[in-house]
C-alpha cells in the first residue's frame, strides 16, 4: 500500500526522481553530443520517446527497425525539433536470428563507436506464433534477439569505452510482469514453443521478461571478470498505454485502461527510466542491478538466481548458435 502511494504522489526517491519525473527532467544536466547510442523498438512509444531525448541531448543515434517507413517517420520528427540531430536507419528484425547477424556486420562496416545500447523493443504475441529459427515468438523478440544483438556488439562497446575513457552503458527494458512466472523457464518455453494449445500469452511475456532480468544479472558478472568498462542494468518503465496492446484493441481494453488510469505513465514519465539508467551520472560503476521510477527496486526472487541466471545464459548459447542442425527446429534438448 505504502509503496502504490508513493507510486500515485510522484514520491521522489534517493536519486532525486520518482514515478511523475519525465525523461526530459532526468537528462537536463546530461551532454551526449560525443556519443553513439543504438535503440532498439525506437519507432513508437517509449523507445520514440527515448530516441527524441537521447538525439536533444546531442548523442548520434541508430535506430534499427523491422518497418523502415515507420522509423524514417521517427528520424523525420526527431530532425523536425532537432535540426542537427544525426539519426542512422538500419534493418532489423529481432526474431530473426539470420537478421541480427546482418545488422551488426552493416553496423561494423560503418565503423562507428557504440556507447549506448538500449535494448527497448517489445513484443506481446496474443497469438501462438514461432520465430523463423524454431522459437516461441514473444521470447525471440524480447530475449533471444537482444541477448545476441548484445553478445555481437560487445567488443565494439568494451572497445569504445577503452578508447573514449567513457563508461558504456547496456540497458535492457523488462517489466514487473516478470514476476508473474516463478516455475521452470526454460522446459516452460520449450513446452508452448511445441505445444499451441498450451500457449498463454501473459505467461510467454512474463518469460522473456524475466529472461532479460537474468541476462543482465549474469552479463554484469561476466563485464566485471573482464575487467570491462560497461555497465549493463534493467529497467520497469511503469504501466503505459502504448502499440504493445494493439492486438487487442476494443472496448474491453479501453475499458481496463480507463479503470487504471490513475496508475498509467505517460510516455515522457514511462522513459524516464531507460533515460536516466542510460545516461546519468549517479549510474556511473552501477551494473547487474534493476530499476523502477528511476531507483533501484527489487525484482522477484526467482529473476535474483544467479544459478537460474548462469543455467539460461547456457541454454541460450544453444539457441543462438549457428548452426544447431542437431537440435532441430526447437532447440530446447538437455535443457528439459
Amino acid at each position: 500500500m505504502l509503496d502504490t502511494v508513493k507510486y500515485l504522489l510522484g514520491w521522489k526517491g534517493p536519486s532525486g526522481y520518482g514515478s511523475r519525473s519525465t525523461a526530459d527532467q532526468v537528462t537536463s544536466s546530461v551532454d551526449l553530443r560525443s556519443l553513439t547510442a543504438i535503440i532498439t523498438g525506437a519507432t513508437s512509444g517509449i523507445g520514440a520517446e527515448t530516441a527524441r531525448v537521447l538525439a536533444e541531448r546531442g548523442a548520434r543515434l541508430v535506430l534499427p527497425a523491422r518497418n523502415k517507413k515507420a522509423a524514417e517517420e521517427t528520424k523525420a520528427r526527431i530532425q523536425s525539433e532537432f535540426p542537427g540531430a544525426e539519426v542512422l536507419i538500419m534493418q532489423l528484425d529481432l526474431s530473426s536470428l539470420s537478421s541480427v547477424r546482418n545488422f551488426v556486420r552493416e553496423f561494423e562496416s560503418l565503423d562507428l563507436p557504440l556507447n549506448l545500447l538500449i535494448n527497448n523493443a517489445g513484443k506481446f504475441s496474443h497469438n501462438h506464433a514461432v520465430s523463423e529459427d524454431g522459437i516461441e515468438m514473444t521470447f525471440a523478440t524480447n530475449y533471444l534477439g537482444h541477448f545476441l544483438l548484445t553478445k555481437l556488439l560487445l567488443n565494439k562497446m568494451i572497445e569504445t569505452a577503452k578508447t573514449a575513457g567513457v563508461e558504456g552503458r547496456i540497458v535492457n527494458v523488462s517489466s514487473s510482469i516478470h514476476g508473474w512466472f516463478s516455475g521452470d523457464l526454460i522446459p516452460y518455453l520449450g513446452h508452448i514453443t511445441r505445444n499451441k494449445s498450451d500457449y498463454d500469452a501473459t505467461c510467454a511475456y512474463a518469460i522473456s521478461k524475466l529472461a532479460n532480468i537474468l541476462h543482465t544479472k549474469d552479463l554484469a558478472n561476466r563485464l566485471q571478470g573482464m575487467e570491462a568498462n560497461v555497465s549493463v542494468n534493467c529497467v520497469h518503465p511503469g504501466i503505459v498505454r502504448t502499440r504493445l496492446t494493439r492486438d487487442r484493441e476494443g472496448f474491453l481494453t479501453d475499458l481496463v485502461f480507463f479503470l487504471t488510469s490513475k496508475l498509467l505513465k505517460t510516455i515522457p514519465q514511462a522513459a524516464a527510466t531507460t533515460c536516466y539508467v542510460a545516461t546519468h551520472a549517479r549510474m556511473n560503476g552501477i551494473s547487474g542491478k534493476y530499476f523502477a521510477d528511476c531507483n533501484e527496486a527489487s525484482p522477484s526472487k526467482l529473476a535474483t538466481s544467479s544459478t537460474e541466471a548462469a543455467r539460461l545464459w547456457s541454454a541460450t548459447e544453444v539457441m543462438v548458435a549457428s548452426p544447431h542442425p542437431k537440435f532441430g527446429a526447437y532447440p530446447f534438448n538437455g535443457f528439459d
